[in-house]
C-alpha cells in the first residue's frame, strides 16, 4: 500500500498551503476506498483528526464489549501502550463505554485508573474521547489530547472528532468484512480440497468393490450347484454391495457440500441411480408443483432424509419397489419415500418429530433432521403392506443448479494406460464419473450390465471383441464409445462404424482433448477430424447393407449432409437457421425412414436422387 505523508508533515511544511477541514475529510474518504489493512487506515484517520484540531497526540482503541476488554490499536505521540489490552473498567476508553457517549475533560488526570504516567505532559492536558460505534454497538474509541494545559476542547471540536470516529468505524467494519470474506474463501478452498480428496478415495474404493462383485459373480457361476461355498459367496456379495452403497453414501453425506453445484432433484436422481445399480429394486422418482429455490441447508437435510429412508428400504424392508417424491405446494416442500416391503409396527412419531423411538429403521435420524428444519415427520406402516415416510418443511431462499455427471467405464488391457485415463478424467473433467476400469471383455460386459454406464472408453485391443459381442446382442442399449488408438486401421474403422464409436483419442492426446472427446460422445455428439470421419464413412458404406435415402425431404437431406461433415446438432441448427429440437426431429425421422441404427450409420448412407 502506498504510504502518503502524515497530516502533521503536510500542515507544517512551508511549501504546502494550509489544508482545510473539507479537504482533509475528502482525502480521508479517498483513503478508505478499496483499502482493508486496518492499522494503516486507522493511522490515517487519527492523523487527520489530530492535525485538524491543531494537536499532536491521540489514540484509537478497538473495543470488545461483550468480552470486557479493549486494545490500544493506534497511538500517535502518547505512549499509552500501543498493542496492549486492558479491561473496560480502566482508562479513558472505559469511561467512554460506561457513559455511552462523548467525554470532554479539562485534565486527563481526572480519568480513573488512567494509563499515562503523571510525569508525561499530557497528564495535565485536556482530552476529548468519542465512541466509535456501528449499528448501535461501540466497537472502538477515538481520543485526542491538547498540546498543553492552556487548551480546552469545545462542543464544536467534539462534533468534528465524532465525524472522524465515523470514518474509523467504516475502516474497522471494512477490515472485518474483508477478513471474514478471506476466511470464508480459505474455508471454501479447504472444503473443496477435502471434497476432491474424498471423491478420489470414494471412486477408487467404488471401482475396487465393483471389481470384487464381478469376481464374486464369476466365482458363483463356476461353483457347482449344491456346493457349501455358494452360501459364503452370496454372503460376500451382499457385504460387497452394502460396502459399495455405504461408500457412496459417505461421500455424499459428509457435509452440505454434497449438494454443492446441483439441485436436490439432481442429487436425488444420482443417488437413486446408484441404488438401482447396486440392488435389484424398482425405484421411481416424481417431482410435482412449482419448484422453489431451497436454502443449501434445507436442500442438504432433505436429501439426507431421502438417502436414509431409501437406505432403510434396501437394507431392511425386503421391498421389490420404492417410490420417491418431492412435492412443492404453497405451504412448503415435502419429500415422500414409500415401499411395498414387509412394514413394521408404527412408532409414535405423529406430531412430535423429536420423539421417534429408538433407532428402528433409522427413523430417529430422519426425525432429528425434520426437527432441525422445524418440519413435520409422518410415518405410516402396516406389517406386510409396506411403509410410507413423509417430511414436510417450510420454504427458505436461494439454491443452486448444475449438470449431472456422465457415468463412464474405462476398459483398457494395459494397466498403465487404464490408470492414466482414469486419473486424467477424474482430475480434468468434473462432469465425468468413472464407475469402473475393466481389463477384459468379460469384465467389461459384466460391468456394463451391473453399472449401466453412459459411455465406454476402450482401447483398440478390446474394440474387435466388443464389436462382436454387440453384434450378437450382448447389450441391448446402444452406448457411445470412445476408442484409444495410435494407429487407426481400416479394419478398426469398419468395427467402429458398427459399434457406436463417436470419438478417437490417442496416447499423445492432451488432457483437454480427451475431456472434450469423452464429453462430446456422452452427449451424443462426435469429435472426429475430417480424414478420420471420411475413412469411417467409407468403412460404414462398405460394411452396411444398401439403404435408400430416396424418401428423405430436402431439409432432411441438408441435415444428413451436415451430419456427414461431422457437425453437432447445435452447429447444424445454426447453419440452417432452425432450432436444435427441429434438428433432432429431422434426425429421428431419417432414422425411421432409412432404418439406420444410429447417427453414424445415417451419416454414411449412400445418397440417391429422389
Amino acid at each position: 500500500m502506498q504510504q502518503l505523508p502524515t497530516p502533521g508533515i503536510i500542515r507544517n511544511s512551508p511549501s504546502h498551503p494550509p489544508v482545510s477541514e473539507l479537504d482533509r475529510i475528502t482525502d480521508l474518504a479517498g483513503d478508505l476506498a478499496g483499502r482493508f489493512d486496518l492499522v494503516p487506515l486507522l493511522e490515517r484517520v487519527l492523523g487527520h483528526a489530530v492535525a485538524l484540531l491543531g494537536c499532536e497526540s491521540g489514540s484509537i482503541s478497538i473495543v470488545h464489549e461483550t468480552e470486557g476488554y479493549y486494545r490500544k490499536e493506534v497511538d500517535q505521540g502518547v505512549g499509552c501502550h500501543q498493542g496492549q489490552t486492558f479491561p473496560l473498567t480502566e482508562g479513558l476508553t472505559g469511561r467512554i463505554v460506561a457513559m455511552r457517549g462523548t467525554v470532554l475533560l479539562d485534565r486527563y488526570a481526572s480519568v480513573p485508573e488512567g494509563h499515562i504516567d503523571p510525569g508525561d505532559p499530557r497528564w495535565g492536558s485536556a482530552v476529548i474521547g468519542v465512541p466509535i460505534a456501528w449499528d448501535g454497538t461501540i466497537i472502538g474509541t477515538l481520543a485526542i489530547f491538547s498540546n498543553g494545559p492552556g487548551r480546552v476542547f469545545t462542543a464544536e471540536d467534539a462534533s468534528l472528532v465524532e465525524l472522524f470516529a465515523n470514518h474509523a468505524a467504516i475502516a474497522i467494519m471494512n477490515s472485518r468484512l474483508h477478513q471474514a470474506a478471506a476466511a470464508k474463501e480459505r474455508e471454501a478452498a479447504v472444503a473443496g480440497e477435502r471434497e476432491r480428496a474424498v471423491q478420489e478415495v470414494h471412486e477408487a474404493i467404488g471401482r475396487s468393490l465393483s471389481s470384487l462383485l464381478l469376481h464374486l459373480d464369476r466365482a458363483d457361476k463356476a461353483t457347482p450347484g449344491g456346493s457349501p461355498s455358494i452360501a459364503h459367496i452370496d454372503s460376500a456379495r451382499v457385504l460387497a454391495h452394502e460396502a459399495l452403497f455405504e461408500a457412496r453414501r459417505t461421500v455424499l453425506g459428509l457435509a452440505p457440500s454434497s449438494l454443492a453445484g446441483s439441485t436436490i432433484e439432481e442429487a436425488v436422481r444420482q443417488e437413486l441411480d446408484t441404488v438401482r445399480a447396486s440392488y435389484p429394486i424398482i425405484i421411481t422418482f416424481l417431482v410435482t408443483g412449482e419448484q422453489h429455490d431451497l436454502a443449501p441447508v434445507v436442500a442438504h437435510q432433505l436429501f439426507m432424509v431421502i438417502q436414509e429412508a431409501v437406505a432403510n428400504v434396501v437394507a431392511h424392508s425386503r421391498a421389490t419397489a420404492c417410490r420417491v417424491g418431492i412435492f412443492y405446494d404453497a405451504a412448503g416442500v415435502s419429500v415422500v419415500v414409500e415401499d411395498d416391503g414387509r412394514g413394521f409396527e408404527r412408532p409414535n412419531t405423529e406430531g412430535d418429530v423429536g420423539s421417534a423411538q429408538g433407532s428402528r429403521l433409522g427413523l430417529h435420524g430422519i426425525a432429528a433432521r425434520a426437527h432441525y428444519l422445524r418440519g413435520a415427520l409422518h410415518v405410516d406402516s402396516t406389517p406386510g403392506w409396506g411403509t410410507r415416510i413423509r417430511v414436510q418443511v417450510p420454504y427458505s431462499s436461494n439454491g443452486d443448479a448444475s449438470r449431472e455427471r456422465w457415468k463412464v467405464l474405462v476398459a483398457c488391457t494395459q494397466p498403465l494406460i487404464r490408470a492414466g485415463l482414469v486419473r486424467l478424467l477424474e482430475t480434468t473433467e468434473p462432469s465425468v464419473q468413472v464407475l469402473g476400469e475393466p481389463a477384459t471383455l468379460e469384465d467389461l460386459t459384466e460391468s456394463v450390465s451391473l453399472l449401466q454406464p453412459d459411455l465406454i472408453v476402450l482401447d483398440d485391443f478390446l474394440l474387435g471383441d466388443y464389436a462382436e459381442a454387440q453384434s450378437i446382442g450382448g447389450d441391448t442399449v446402444e452406448r457411445p464409445v470412445v476408442v484409444v488408438t495410435d494407429h487407426l486401421t481400416d479394419q478398426q474403422l469398419a468395427l467402429a462404424a458398427s459399434s457406436g464409436v463417436r470419438g478417437f483419442i490417442s496416447r499423445s492426446s492432451t488432457p483437454a482433448e480427451v475431456a472434450r472427446v469423452v464429453v462430446a460422445a456422452a452427449r451424443g455428439d462426435a469429435l472426429l477430424d475430417g480424414a478420420v470421419f471420411s475413412r469411417l464413412a467409407e468403412g460404414r458404406a462398405a460394411a452396411a447393407p444398401a439403404v435408400s435415402t430416396a424418401r428423405l425431404t430436402v431439409r432432411e437431406r441438408q441435415v444428413r449432409n451436415l451430419l456427414a461433415d461431422g457437425l453437432a446438432d447445435k452447429q447444424i441448427a445454426t447453419r440452417l437457421g432452425i432450432s436444435v429440437k427441429t434438428v433432432e426431429k429431422h434426425v429421428g425421422a431419417m432414422l425411421r425412414k432409412t432404418g439406420a441404427r444410429n447417427r453414424t450409420m445415417l451419416a454414411t448412407l449412400r445418397q440417391e436422387k429422389p
